[in-house]
């Protein structure tokens, strides 16, 4: 009896189970199009990692959640982050650089300020939400002022601790993380679909392609040409497991140009890349249609697929 009783108010004085806030998507973007889920909140409170359903799209000791762009050319282009709910600003830091983190000095300036530029607003309740890695100068609110939800906060950067344009969405009740995505108590005003695993690039270039010319969107525009010295196809894809394997397929008005399924990833991979092709033929590139299709595929079942079809003229 004394242990139902213990438990009941644990229950009751559990953050997931009182008082629950309604979480409207945070960013102007459209789930798994034009953004994506990069890592969930670790609900693993050892040394391990666990996501809310039961997966790794995590990291020990992450807070929040993730949410990414397709591209860097995406956040200078501008993408607005909004208030979840209603309340009013906390607290917030801008004049931060955007930039990637990726050595000691870069580790060093940003000590003590992971978060980057970020707006934490207090909700009814004792509910918070914080969001980091805004852009540098696009901080839309001041200290104390009042939001409804849906209000523009500022944009997607890459500011702080970071490896990719994205925004860090943390929820708190009476200063205690909570995972809006659990299960016994999911805190979206819409329902979202898990779905870690899946590709966020794909297009065609004239030659070799680097993950920064991804990132920057340099091939968005391009298109087959009769004089292109090469055509290619590329994909990204994010949160592979260890086994998953990319199938690519490119043809074109002559026929097929590539068919290959690339060996299965050794680890874990949060973002891969593949791309291939051929150099042009004698008499360049024919007149017509080329198609790229990409699959993900696990033990043989396929994840997740993306088409592309361009005209060359």
């Amino acid at each position: 009896m004394v242990n139902r009783v213990i438990l009941a108010l644990c229950l009751m004085a559990s953050p997931a189970f009182s008082d629950p806030i309604v979480l409207a998507w945070p960013i102007e973007c459209i789930l798994n199009e034009t953004c994506f889920i990069q890592q969930y909140m670790d609900v693993d409170d050892t040394d391990g990692v666990r996501d809310f359903m039961g997966g790794a799209v995590t990291y020990d000791g992450h807070k929040g959640t993730d949410i990414r762009l397709k591209s860097r050319k995406a956040m200078q282009d501008g993408v607005n982050v909004l208030a979840a709910s209603a309340g009013q600003v906390k607290g917030l830091r801008d004049g931060m650089v955007d930039r990637l983190v990726r050595t000691d000095a870069d580790r060093v300036a940003i000590k003590g300020k992971d978060c980057g530029n970020g707006v934490l607003i207090a909700h009814l309740g004792g509910w918070e939400t914080q969001y980091c890695h805004m852009k540098q100068g696009s901080i839309a609110v001041v200290k104390g002022q009042m939001v409804q939800a849906g209000a523009v906060l500022g944009q997607v950067g890459l500011s702080g601790r970071t490896q990719f344009p994205h925004v860090h969405i943390a929820v708190r009740k009476d200063g205690q993380k909570v995972d809006p995505f659990a299960l016994d108590n999911p805190l979206w005003q819409d329902g979202m679909v898990y779905q870690p695993t899946q590709i966020i690039n794909l297009g065609l270039a004239d030659g070799a392609v680097k993950m920064n010319d991804i990132a920057m969107d340099k091939f968005q525009g391009f298109t087959p040409g009769k004089n292109a010295p090469a055509l290619v196809a590329y994909v990204r894809a994010i949160n592979l497991v260890k086994g998953d394997q990319i199938r690519l397929i490119f043809t074109g008005p002559a026929g097929q140009i590539v068919a290959k399924v690339y060996d299965p990833v050794d680890r874990a991979k949060a973002q891969q890349m593949y791309f291939g092709g051929k150099k042009r033929p004698s008499g360049g590139w024919p007149v017509g249609v080329y198609r790229v299709e990409v699959q993900v595929l696990r033990g043989g079942v396929v994840l997740d697929s993306e088409r592309l079809e361009k005209t060359a003229k």
